[in-house]
């Protein structure tokens, strides 16, 4: 996913939820809150890889989703 944003000249703060608590804690919040994820957590998935735009105004799952002229660095 980081090569694709890359490489679509996207800008974007990736976050490894292993680095650190902090980083888990973090998606976890998404993950139980979100209803983007309801169905996801009822398929037993975790829910990765997902893009987060704008600190949850949408979260997406899928690239091929995602409107990236909104998306590109001007």
């Amino acid at each position: 996913m980081k090569e694709f944003l890359s490489n679509e000249n996207i800008k974007f703060l990736y976050l490894d939820i292993t680095e650190n608590m902090l980083n888990l804690k973090n998606f976890l919040k998404y993950r139980d809150t979100a209803p983007e994820f309801d169905e996801i957590k009822k398929a037993g998935r975790v829910g990765l890889p997902c893009i987060v735009i704008n600190n949850g105004e949408e979260i997406v799952f899928d690239k091929d989703l995602l409107n990236l002229e909104e998306l590109r660095i001007k």
